[in-house]
Parts: structure tokens; C-alpha cells; sequence
């Protein structure tokens, strides 16, 4: 009987030649993808383990792991506080006007663009709608209050000289929504619009080609051929849009705001600005904020999880 003193595997040993072989074929592009790898560890997952600020009492002399454990102390001092309610709804009201508002109207633009028959209109129509997404955001604020003061604000002017009142719109709680997501529709439409128009490109002509020998006019060939081929942009972008729907922006807002609009303009974003940073209660802050985020993701699984159900459609 043989015996069998022991047996050693050789190092790659159990790995098929084939497979070795596309590994090493793949080694340029292991290389190409390390630095990008590298970058979202760093400074995406890395910065994660500063969460755990969330449920401490940080201390600065400590550090994060010096500060002591406190649990979900502060999400509750977050909850049981009679402004959370308020900012919570601010931020979801905002977010929902701006989402409806903003999310049909580069559809409606990218459609319109693409039926259009002039390409010297098309040109210019798109480079001026597109123009304004470059404005920084100081500036974009600096022409709001601008343009509706009260005194020297066009729009006011406009307002009087048809026989109107001048309208403080900036000291107005009613106006301040409307302002926000008018100017951002304004500022992003034309940048919004440049993804559809790319998936409208790809339309095969072939398509329009029967439809006009079947007799379609031009709202039936953007309803039967335009929409349904677009549609998987379409739902892809709203459910990436529904994920962030608490994470409105921070220096608009925080720009637009002052003593007045604060019951209205005062958002998740610019109330964790001014408690971590201004009052520097980091702990706080950031259970604040890992709330909104926790929101964020709930949101964007659900949305993402109909979708995939009723369209075939998802994003994960």
C-alpha cells in the first residue's frame, strides 16, 4: 500500500491556464482602473469611518477614537427638538417643488429641440438655455436680489409701471420657494436637456420614415417613437434625482437667506452648516447629516425597486 507522506499545491497551481492567461492579458487594465480605485478609497470610503463622530461626544483633543461612545444620543436630541419637524419639511417641500418643476421641463426643451427644422435655431436655442448652468452660484443670488429689490429691481419696476405694487419678494415667505426653483430651472435646463437630446440622436430615422408614410403627425411621433425611446433615460435620471431628494443645495439656499424667509428657508443642509460648523457641535451635525443621508438612500432603493418591477429599469 502506498503511503502518502504529505502533498504540497503549488502556488496558482489550481488556476486553469486559460484563466492565467486572460489575467495577464488584463494586466494594462488592472493598471489604467488602480488610480481611480486608489482616489475612492481615500477620499470616499476612507472618510467613512469618520461617521462614527455621529454617536460620540467628539472632542478634539481626543479625536475620534478618544471621545466617548454615546450612542444615538444626539439623533435623539435631534428628534425630540421643536425645530426638526420644521427644517424636515422645508427640505421636502423644497426638494419636491424643484423636482417637479425642473425634471419635465429639459424633456419638453430636449423634444422641442430635436423637432425643430432650423439647425441655426437649434444652435442658438440650446446655447442659450445651456449658458446659464456656468453662472456660479454668488453670482446667480447676487442678480436675484438684484433684479427684485424692492426699489432698483427691474421686475418691480415692471410691476409698477403696468400699475402694480413694488413686492418685497425677498422678505416674503410666500415667494421664497418660487424664486429658488424658477432661477435654478433657469440655470440648469438647458444642461439637463443635453442628455436627452444625446438619447434622442440615436433614434433610428427609419422610424420617423414610417410614421409620416402612415400618416402621423408630430405629437403622435413624439408620443409613439420620441418618449418610449427615451423612457429608460428618463426613469434613470428620476430615480437618481428621487435619491437626493433631502440634499437640496446648501449655498443657494444659505445665500438667499435672511431673518425673514429663515421659517421657510432654513433646510437639513444649511441647519447642520450652522450647528457643526458655526457652533461647532460636530457630534450633533453629523447625526443630522447621516440622517439625511440614511433618508436619501432609503429613498433611492424604493424608487429604484418600482421601478425595476413595473419598467425593467434600475440603476442597481
Amino acid at each position: 500500500m502506498a503511503v502518502n507522506h504529505g502533498s504540497s499545491v503549488v502556488p496558482g497551481a489550481l488556476i486553469h491556464p486559460s484563466i492565467k492567461r486572460k489575467i495577464r492579458k488584463s494586466i494594462p487594465y488592472y493598471i489604467l482602473i488602480l488610480p481611480p480605485l486608489i482616489y475612492l478609497i481615500l477620499f470616499k470610503y476612507y472618510p467613512m469611518l469618520g461617521v462614527q463622530i455621529a454617536f460620540r461626544d467628539f472632542k478634539v483633543r481626543g479625536g475620534i477614537w478618544g471621545s466617548p461612545w454615546v450612542g444615538f444620543k444626539h439623533f435623539a436630541m435631534f428628534f425630540s427638538s421643536s425645530t426638526a419637524i420644521t427644517i424636515i419639511m422645508n427640505t421636502l417641500l423644497l426638494s419636491l417643488y424643484y423636482l417637479l418643476a425642473s425634471f419635465p421641463l429639459p424633456i419638453f426643451l430636449a423634444v422641442c429641440l430635436n423637432e425643430s427644422r432650423s439647425q441655426k435655431f437649434k444652435k442658438f436655442t440650446q446655447m442659450i438655455t445651456y449658458m446659464p448652468y456656468f453662472i456660479s452660484t454668488v453670482v446667480l443670488v447676487s442678480m436675484i436680489i438684484q433684479f427684485t429689490d424692492i426699489s432698483s429691481g427691474f421686475i418691480n419696476q415692471i410691476i409698477v409701471a403696468l400699475g402694480g405694487e413694488a413686492v418685497n419678494f425677498m422678505g416674503n415667505v410666500n415667494y421664497f420657494r418660487t424664486l429658488y426653483v424658477v432661477t435654478g430651472v433657469w440655470q440648469t435646463m438647458g444642461y439637463s436637456a443635453i442628455v436627452y437630446l444625446a438619447a434622442l440622436s440615436g433614434v433610428p430615422v427609419e422610424l420617423y420614415e414610417a410614421a409620416t408614410v402612415d400618416g402621423a403627425s408630430k405629437l403622435r411621433r413624439i408620443l409613439a417613437i420620441d418618449i418610449p425611446y427615451i423612457a429608460p433615460t428618463i426613469i434613470t435620471l428620476f430615480i437618481l434625482n428621487t435619491g437626493s431628494i433631502l440634499s437640496i443645495g446648501f449655498e443657494k439656499i444659505y445665500l438667499m437667506q435672511n431673518s425673514i424667509n429663515t421659517p421657510v428657508s432654513e433646510v437639513i443642509s444649511t441647519y447642520v452648516y450652522k450647528i457643526g460648523v458655526l457652533q461647532f457641535n460636530y457630534s450633533y451635525s453629523t447625526a443630522v447629516g447621516l440622517f439625511n443621508s440614511l433618508v436619501n438612500l432609503t429613498m433611492l432603493l424604493f424608487v429604484n425597486t418600482i421601478s425595476d418591477r413595473i419598467s425593467k429599469v434600475s440603476v442597481l
